[in-house]
């Protein structure tokens, strides 16, 4: 078999032994694995030929793109990686249609930086962007800070192509924005983590470039006074904040401790600290104001300046240049670093209703505590759209503690109609999630859509699906 994989990717393409090394384990190097051996074509007709093979040899395969991997979705003890890395190329940027079209192993960074040449953007920005692939991305509907306004990964995807199980290539590779042309079949692949079929390309959404930003560091009253500062801001903007995210006083003193040189966000520590940015992409919102900066600061000040008044907003910070902005985005995009260098740290990536943070936060906080004095949580959180990185360091750290503490935030979250997985997928990480918490038709049907697509069960295996 492998000398067949070298007729059909070239010899240095097929990687043994110590070159294997580098795809051997994760991110956090929680999780590691020996591969039978790993793949890496240079385009989908490679692609189909591997999955082919792999069907004939009842051999699995796991697509690896960045291997972020924080929810061990790339484990692959035995089976071939097959690595989308050389399949990097941006086929086409259309600027008067507003997409572009990719292969599955662009970094994300890499996209955002040609489409800034047209004055575009694509919106997804998170702190592994210099890394994480646009298959990834799609294979896990990545989220990040940009949700707020433009959508998970799902919502800027137009269409796909895909290698099935069975090594056909499927073009659904739409520019449309309206298709009823029956099942909208793209959304079976974007978050299913490579277990339908091997993503190879994409037709994204791409968005005008903001004019200007207004970006802000802000210590609230409370979450929910936060709230009423996001809910005034978009109605004084017309919609335009593009990130609100929230770092509570452990995270901040986290990070100062965490990374070299970082400052505190202000002169007096506070409980509840906010990254807000707004996007103008009106003439109006970027015209320069009598004081010389673009109108959308001086609307974010001034809606700040009433909260201040109010008592809801206790300080406050506006970047005066994009320096300033920038060491403001660094403190938030450190989160992974900041919270993995805790360990042992028992990650929990959920969602509840915006509304509803606080509180679950505060019965999540409490019930931790309850079964573990020693156990404390260390949070971020996507607070414009609900998402909350609630992690815990146990010193006590056991499999029985770890259990134990995922099942108790999964009560909370479910308590508050939330979920537990948000934006990291499922892998293997949150299998005993699904088997507790996914409705029982839901997961019927997923095994049976899986049964029908894949039915040698060679696509990335054991993962999403709980046996």
């Amino acid at each position: 078999m492998l000398e067949q994989l070298k007729d059909i990717v070239g010899e240095g393409n097929l990687l043994t032994g110590a070159d294997m090394a580098r795809y051997s384990h994760d991110w956090t190097r929680e999780f590691s694995w020996t591969p039978l051996a790993v793949v890496r074509p240079a385009n989908t007709a490679e692609v189909a030929a591997v999955v082919k093979l792999a069907g004939a040899t009842g051999t699995a395969v796991v697509p690896v793109s960045g291997n972020t991997n924080l929810a061990a979705a790339s484990t692959a003890e035995g089976a071939l990686m097959l690595s989308l890395e050389r399949m990097n190329k941006i086929r086409e940027i259309r600027p008067e249609a507003k997409l572009a079209v990719v292969e599955a192993g662009v970094v994300l960074s890499a996209l955002r930086e040609a489409v800034d040449a047209h004055n575009l953007i694509f919106p997804l920005t998170f702190g592994a962007q210099g890394s994480a692939m646009i298959g990834g991305n799609l294979s896990t509907n990545a989220g990040g800070s940009n949700v707020l306004r433009y959508g998970n990964t799902r919502d800027l995807c137009l269409g796909l192509e895909v290698v099935l199980p069975n090594g056909e290539i499927m073009d659904i590779m739409s520019e449309l924005h309206k298709d009823n042309s029956g099942y909208n079949l793209k959304h079976l692949f974007i978050g299913a983590e490579g277990t339908l079929g091997i993503i190879t390309g994409a037709v994204l959404k791409l968005a005008p470039k903001p004019r200007a930003y207004a970006t802000a560091m802000v210590a609230a009253q409370s979450v929910s006074g936060a709230l009423d500062l996001l809910n005034r801001l978009q109605a004084a903007t017309g919609g335009s904040v593009e990130a609100f995210e929230y770092m509570p006083r452990p995270y901040i003193e986290a990070h100062m401790a965490a990374i070299r040189g970082a400052r505190a966000p202000f002169e007096t520590s506070y409980d509840v600290n906010i990254l807000v940015e707004v996007g103008a992409t009106s003439e109006q919102g970027a015209a320069l104001g009598p004081d010389g900066r673009p109108m959308v600061s001086s609307q974010l000040e001034e809606t700040l300046g009433v909260l201040l008044e109010d008592g809801v907003v206790l300080d406050a910070v506006v970047a005066q240049n994009e320096a300033q902005r920038r060491e403001m985005w660094a403190r938030r995009e450190a989160a992974a670093e900041v919270i993995f260098a805790q360990t042992p740290i028992i990650n929990n990536d959920i969602a509840v209703p915006v509304d509803k943070v606080e509180a679950f936060i505060s019965m999540a906080d409490e019930a931790i505590k309850a079964a573990d004095p020693e156990a404390f949580p260390l949070i971020v959180a996507h607070l414009g759209d609900g998402n909350v990185h609630y992690a815990v360091k146990a010193p006590s750290h056991t499999p029985e503690i770890k259990a134990q503490i995922v099942e108790i935030v999964e009560e909370c979250v479910l308590h508050f109609g939330g979920s537990f997985s948000a934006e990291h997928g499922i892998g293997t990480y949150k299998l005993p999630s699904m088997a507790r918490r996914k409705n029982k038709a839901a997961v019927s049907s997923m095994r049976a859509i899986k049964a029908a697509l894949d039915p040698q069960n060679i696509m990335n295996p054991g993962k999403v699906i709980p046996g």
